[in-house]
């Protein structure tokens, strides 16, 4: 049992006939929340080179986007940098989850690093499924957000022109494209469920021909993680997602709250961002962190809710039983 665990436990021990419990402040906890596979594999591997390698490890942007995993990591010795010709020559470099162009892999073993490729597989998944439709001649509709790192990754792995990005139905308006041409869409895997699925239907719509990928890039967690706040939204007066504002799935989480009917959401990294004035005029808050979101930054939020006066209180959700290999150290990334 973990630590938030053992005091969720704690908090909702109440007698069921006590008068405290009609009167109770509640915290409604979203499940699934927190670290997904992809994001654990990742900050693994970077924790595996430094063991393996010694420091400095140099990672090539965030791992994942979320400050508190980034100062951990470089307390025990990697050093984040933006670009690659700021690793010396023979030092271990590591590529973030959210996936890296052609042109950066070629860089990095043009210039003998040790490189290491964190992708997260499920955005693998996509940089192959985009690959295929470009060599089978389709033009690609790239659903998600433009300059969003996972974005720039999978733009990466082909030629400039043969991926067009949309991130709303009037981007389809603007493309210089006959209805008549073959077509397939891939999504950002942590893009909004509500909107890819407006945006496909406007595809579908607009083109005679489109393929598309087998199962739904929009990745497990995400999806579960906007399911689960989904749900309890309704039943309160705000939602607080515990994440990183660089992060897309915590900015979606958000959004997800906002339109499934709670009447605000917010998104903290911490305890310190938690707007006490607002959370004063409610009973009941929703609870929930995104993927890249670590579980100290998720406690401190929940021991603060609780001296506050609210119970905490665990929804039932999906079960996440995915897991992935560990990335492998042995420097070789595929071009």
């Amino acid at each position: 049992m973990s630590a938030l665990s053992a005091r969720i436990k704690t908090h909702t021990s109440f007698p069921e006939n006590s008068a405290h419990v009609a009167t109770l402040r509640r915290v409604l906890l979203a499940n699934p929340r927190g670290f997904c596979a992809g994001v654990e594999r990742a900050i693994a591997a970077v924790e595996a080179a430094i063991e393996r390698f010694g420091t400095p490890v140099y990672v090539r942007r965030a791992i994942v986007h979320n400050r508190a995993v980034v100062e951990r990591l470089e307390a025990k010795g990697a050093i984040f940098i933006q670009e690659l010709d700021a690793v010396p020559k023979g030092a271990v470099a590591i590529l973030s989850a959210h996936g890296s162009a052609r042109a950066i892999k070629e860089e990095g073993n043009n210039r003998g690093l040790r490189l290491v490729d964190a992708i997260c597989p499920l955005v693998a998944k996509v940089h192959a499924g985009v690959e295929a439709w470009y060599r089978a001649g389709r033009h690609v509709l790239l659903i998600g957000h433009q300059g969003h790192p996972e974005i720039i990754g999978t733009l990466g792995q082909v030629p400039t022109g043969a991926v067009s990005v949309i991130s709303h139905p009037n981007d389809l308006e603007m493309l210089d494209l006959g209805s008549n041409t073959a077509v397939a869409y891939a999504v950002q895997t942590t893009y909004s469920v509500r909107d890819a699925k407006a945006l496909i239907e406007a595809i579908h719509a607009r083109f005679h021909d489109v393929t598309s990928p087998r199962a739904s890039d929009i990745c497990y967690a995400t999806s579960n993680r906007q399911s689960a706040i989904e749900a309890i939204a309704p039943q309160t007066q705000l939602v607080v997602v515990v994440g990183d504002p660089m992060s897309s799935n915590a900015r979606r989480l958000v959004e997800v709250a906002e339109a499934s009917g709670c009447s605000k959401a917010i998104l903290v990294e911490d305890d310190t961002g938690l707007p006490w004035d607002l959370i004063g005029k409610c009973d009941i808050i929703g609870l929930t962190a995104a993927a890249s979101t670590p579980e100290i930054s998720l406690q401190s939020v929940c021991d603060a809710l609780s001296k506050f006066g609210f119970a905490l209180e665990e929804v039932d959700g999906a079960t996440e039983r995915v897991r992935f290999r560990p990335v492998s150290l042995d420097y070789s990334v595929d071009l």
